[in-house]
């Protein structure tokens, strides 16, 4: 009984472990994930102000490749 009951202690404790290192990579993702949005709109913002509300431009209104 005593060796069972170890075992799960040590289950648990890499569990904990293991949520622990996945919290800080959420983390991380959700840093990354906000930054990555900034620069998408400030790129957006630069390139004209071009959105989602401006993605469905036909062909004729589209720009012509530079050549």
């Amino acid at each position: 009984m005593n060796e069972r009951l170890q075992r799960l202690e040590e289950k648990i404790a890499y569990l904990e472990r293991h949520v622990t290192e996945q919290d800080k990579v959420m983390l991380e993702l959700s840093d990354t994930l906000t930054k990555l949005r900034l620069e998408v709109r400030l790129l957006r913002e630069r390139a004209g102000g071009a959105g989602p509300a401006d993605t469905d431009l036909s062909p004729k209104d589209e720009r012509p490749p530079h050549y």
